[in-house]
């Protein structure tokens, strides 16, 4: 699909990868609708992308936003579905200092589980429901996986949450083949983002030594990738890594 022939969401919008995603996606020609739950950080957006707040993990809220972003935009054919956060922490650990065992909150585990997998999937479905009924077709999903989802220590529930995205794309992809609709990932290794700029330097330095490319990814790096999948028609049902090397 042609970049100017899309009327795409992009969810997770307000900051990061999303804000990067909806910009470029607005300067090819694209009909965009911007989510967030940060309504501050949409208006920061270019003039002439459609924006509102969401939170993803609401179903009533995700059936209304698609409902309002393909009545915006005149239909809907794509999805780049980015919205996520982080609560890190292990799993069990013991206090060097005091000895005490201590445990993630199941509010750590409910709050990833529900924006970046949950929410994840509820756009997926009320996206591609919304496709069937107004035959916007061909379709595109782009899901925002990440490297995590191979398993990484301190991140339980994002990789719970990232592994299932990038399985249940290989799942969206063959249960809507038959409607002319393709599912994505993009896995993202470490990447300059709000949510990564709060490292300490030494942490810093310690993983760029470990990344063959020899630097951090910027937003640019994963759009080119994201670009790819929606122009791309046989791009299907594929989780691509794009992480200069570090998983390998």
């Amino acid at each position: 699909m042609k970049l100017d022939q899309l009327k795409v969401i992009v969810t997770g919008a307000g900051r990061g990868m999303g804000a990067h995603f909806a910009t470029r996606l607005h300067e090819a020609g694209a009909r965009v609708a911007a989510a967030d739950i940060d309504e501050a950080a949409l208006a920061q957006l270019p003039a002439g992308i459609d924006r509102r707040r969401l939170d993803v993990s609401k179903e009533a809220d995700v059936v209304d936003f698609v409902r309002w972003a393909a009545g915006a935009m005149g239909g809907l054919n794509a999805l780049v579905n980015n919205a996520g956060i982080l609560r890190d922490g292990l799993l069990v650990k013991r206090d060097k200092k005091t000895g005490e065992v201590k445990k993630m909150p199941i509010s750590d585990w409910e709050a990833v589980i529900g924006v970046n997998l949950t929410g994840a999937t509820l756009m997926v479905r009320e996206v591609v429901a919304n496709m069937l009924e107004r035959e916007d077709r061909p379709g595109v999903i782009v899901n925002i996986s990440s490297i995590s989802r191979h398993g990484n220590r301190g991140q339980s529930n994002y990789v719970a949450a990232k592994a299932a995205l990038a399985a249940n794309t290989v799942t969206w992809a063959r249960e809507f083949a038959p409607y002319g609709i393709r599912a994505t990932a993009i896995a993202p290794g470490m990447i300059e983002t709000p949510m990564t700029q709060g490292m300490n330097q030494a942490a810093r330095d310690a993983l760029v030594a470990n990344i063959p490319s020899g630097r951090i990814g910027v937003p640019e790096d994963i759009w080119q990738a994201v670009r790819f999948c929606l122009e791309c028609d046989y791009a299907n049902a594929r989780t691509y890594d794009v992480d200069g090397g570090l998983s390998m």
